[in-house]
């Protein structure tokens, strides 16, 4: 693409991995439409993970979202480098631990439960309550979501509640941020092969029935995923809040064709 939808926006982008990331997809997204990116990673290994693709010249900041005081001496270290305003957050940040993804919603245990709540869900409150105070009117958040939230998907298990509770933090804060010419929404995304999904037993199966359920035949792609990210962003999407755009290519309409 060559326009520059993005040109002159500052967009922190949370939940890159890998390449295979849907992050790292809507990171690209941004940037070839005159975006400029600043990317976080969880800690030094992930860091040095990143260092192997990102170029030198993008901004990569320290962000552990699970705890508070983290989450707001990153977002101080974002501001300097973005001069003062950023413009848009995107939020890829989710997690359960193996046990409690695989055995099941019914042997979910208290510490598992709290702690996939807490980085997948409880993180979006957090990280838009720091970015509101250091964006730009206009601005925008959007958080990555799945229609397991909704739907009993197979395997899903406990990340499913935390989607759930995610996006109706997302609702919330699309109120009461609006006050301030903030736009909060999510993105439904279509299942595609990353290092997340790779978690969820049974996940061949998952990618394939996913596939089979598109519109086309065909899996959305990361770049899909991104460009729709790389539109809510912009200020072409100045009228749309507090709403799930799905990205899947026509899985959530379940049409067995």
């Amino acid at each position: 693409m060559s326009i520059d939808l993005l040109k002159g926006k500052k967009i922190v982008v949370m939940g890159v991995a890998n390449k295979k990331s849907i992050a790292w997809g809507c990171a690209k997204a941004i940037k070839e439409l005159g975006g400029e990116v600043i990317l976080t990673y969880q800690n030094d290994r992930m860091k040095t993970s990143l260092e192997r693709f990102v170029d030198a010249e993008t901004p990569m900041v320290e962000c552990d979202v699970i705890d508070d005081a983290n989450v707001e001496k990153a977002f101080a270290e974002i501001k300097d480098i973005a001069g003062g305003k950023i413009d848009g957050v995107i939020h890829a940040v989710a997690y359960a631990d193996r046990d409690t993804l695989q055995n099941g919603v019914i042997n979910t245990k208290q510490a598992g439960f709290n702690l996939a709540a807490d980085i997948s869900s409880y993180s979006l409150i957090s990280v838009s309550r720091e970015a509101a105070k250091i964006m730009n009117e206009h601005g925008s958040i959007v958080t990555l979501t799945y229609m397991g939230s909704t739907y009993a998907i197979p395997n899903y298990n406990m990340m499913g509640i935390a989607k759930a509770a995610l996006e109706s933090a997302m609702r919330y804060l699309a109120v009461e941020l609006g006050e301030q010419g903030i736009n909060v929404n999510a993105i439904s995304a279509g299942a595609v092969r990353t290092l997340a999904v790779t978690g969820v037993k049974g996940h061949s199966d998952l990618l394939k029935t996913s596939e089979s359920l598109t519109t086309d035949g065909k899996s959305v792609s990361k770049q899909e995923i991104g460009n729709t990210a790389a539109f809510l962003l912009s200020d072409l999407a100045t009228g749309i809040t507090g709403d799930v755009i799905y990205a899947d290519k026509g899985v959530h309409l379940f049409s067995t064709k």
